[in-house]
């Protein structure tokens, strides 16, 4: 945690960031659109401080994680103890049991992957007992995909409607993870899909995209785009 980044290593990120912004402004323009609606969420999943800090010299201001023991491990200040807030903007775009919305509410600043009613409520009742209110996004299976977290699109419209009618709980938009596919533009039609589907719902905010498909998601309406090999590198 104490070790210091190799200026190499500092340069090279700088380098990607650099060239994720541009893309970024570049997608929005194409799409018709001012890049400041499109916030970059650094999907920081096995980096260590010493990467979320370099990230954050360049101008990075939002991470997401998968996990949230490694979340308040990462970006809990050393001297305080793990239920504190974190430095900086910190999401969880990974999956949330319900044994760890305790730690996870005030925690995050957004949680994108709600995908069914218990573990909303679980938000609730503990957002209720701390007086706050959580922010999050439903994550929709977009593609019915077996091995995949989320909402059945066809389910979505009554979870919205749940989710809506709990005090502590702000549900800002909806997220999704899109079948793999070889090619970028291929993952259009699920964005596309998910924009439709929010639309109907009232919903205007959207989180999808990652480093590979990420330009698409914008041109399509992406809010938040979940980016991590392309300003991180590969993971090990």
């Amino acid at each position: 945690m104490n070790a210091v980044m190799n200026p190499a290593v500092a340069d090279d990120m700088a380098e990607r960031v650099a060239r994720v912004r541009a893309a970024i402004r570049a997608a929005a323009a194409r799409g018709g659109r001012d890049a400041d609606t499109v916030t970059l969420v650094a999907a920081s999943k096995g980096t260590s401080r010493v990467q979320v800090d370099a990230a954050r010299q360049c101008g990075v201001i939002t991470f997401g994680e998968n996990r949230v023991q490694e979340a308040v491990e990462k970006f809990s200040p050393p001297e305080l103890a793990g239920d504190h807030r974190p430095r900086g903007e910190v999401h969880l775009i990974g999956p949330l049991q319900t044994n760890k919305v305790k730690r996870a509410v005030g925690f995050f600043d957004l949680i994108h992957s709600v995908d069914r009613l218990d573990l909303a409520e679980a938000i609730q009742r503990e957002a209720a007992q701390r007086s706050i209110t959580q922010a999050v996004l439903i994550q929709v299976n977009i593609g019915a995909e077996a091995t995949k977290h989320g909402a059945t699109p066809d389910a979505t419209p009554a979870l919205v409607a749940a989710i809506r009618s709990l005090p502590n709980v702000s549900l800002l938009g909806l997220m999704a993870i899109p079948p793999p596919v070889d090619d970028p533009e291929s993952a259009r039609p699920w964005f596309s899909l998910l924009r439709q589907l929010a639309v109907s719902l009232k919903l205007t905010r959207l989180s999808m995209g990652m480093s590979s498909d990420f330009e698409v998601a914008i041109e399509e309406g992406a809010s938040w785009i979940r980016v991590g090999s392309a300003i991180f590198g590969p993971r090990r």
